[in-house]
């Protein structure tokens, strides 16, 4: 699995393809909101949105199992730190 966050917004064509039975996850990690969605055409991949960022912004991860809360919750840590707090956006 990777556990590394891959930056950037969902892509337009992938915003609706999740699982219709698994409601999104929806998790507050140090005061930042995110919903996590998993791909229904892609079982294990999962788009992590973050709710109330600076920007629209977000990442995904694909590993091809299922990830459990304290995964995801490691997850958007990652993706966070890798923010500059000045700009939004990860750090050059």
């Amino acid at each position: 699995m990777s556990t590394e966050p891959e930056p950037g917004l969902v892509p337009e064509h992938m915003r609706t393809r999740y699982k219709d039975d698994q409601p999104p996850v929806m998790v507050t990690v140090d005061g930042q909101d995110f919903r996590i969605r998993e791909r229904a055409e892609e079982p294990g991949t999962y788009d992590f949105d973050w709710l109330n960022g600076p920007h629209d912004y977000g990442f995904g991860i694909s590993g091809g199992s299922a990830m459990s809360l304290p995964e995801m919750k490691e997850a958007i840590r990652t993706f966070l730190a890798m923010i500059d707090p000045a700009t939004g956006y990860i750090e050059d």
